[in-house]
């Protein structure tokens, strides 16, 4: 999965895996500092960290996680990510 998506400067990269009417499996690769900016989805969202540390903000409220950690986000909940170093 590290090699799917590549780290690109001042970027956030993505590659899509899987797409379907649910939902999608993708991989993103965020330069250090970047954000995905705050969304809400109508599927629950699984994210776990394959490389480096990330803050996720779920409803306003911080989680920090490091390589290996998930969480999971439940339908129609408000969150963004950002990435304390490089972050797959």
């Amino acid at each position: 999965m590290t090699e799917i998506a590549e780290y690109a400067s001042d970027s956030v990269m993505s590659k899509t895996i899987i797409r379907k009417p649910t939902g999608n499996v993708r991989v993103m690769a965020f330069d250090t500092g970047k954000i995905l900016p705050e969304i809400i989805l109508p599927f629950d969202i699984f994210i776990q960290i394959i490389e480096g540390d990330a803050e996720i903000v779920i409803n306003k409220h911080s989680n920090l996680l490091k390589t290996g950690e998930v969480v999971v986000i439940p339908a129609h909940t408000s969150y963004y990510i950002k990435a304390s170093k490089r972050l797959k």
